[in-house]
């Protein structure tokens, strides 16, 4: 199946899960992450269980602090 993730439309296994993707794209800290997918937040409790769907829009977001 396609999904965009970052920007980029590639081919995954059907029924892969955003914790599954996560370990694919090897994310930086993935403790730390948030993802949406399709613009909606996914809750981190979902990560393991949530399977995506062909043509799905995934995002990996880090929020920094600091700052002036």
């Amino acid at each position: 199946m396609t999904l965009t993730v970052a920007g980029n439309k590639k081919e995954y296994a059907e029924g892969i899960t955003i914790e599954q993707l996560i370990e694919v794209e090897k994310v930086d800290n993935p403790l730390y992450v948030t993802v949406t997918v399709n613009d909606d937040f996914a809750e981190r409790e979902t990560f393991e269980s949530r399977a995506l769907q062909d043509g799905d829009v995934v995002e990996f977001l880090y929020f920094m602090g600091g700052g002036q």
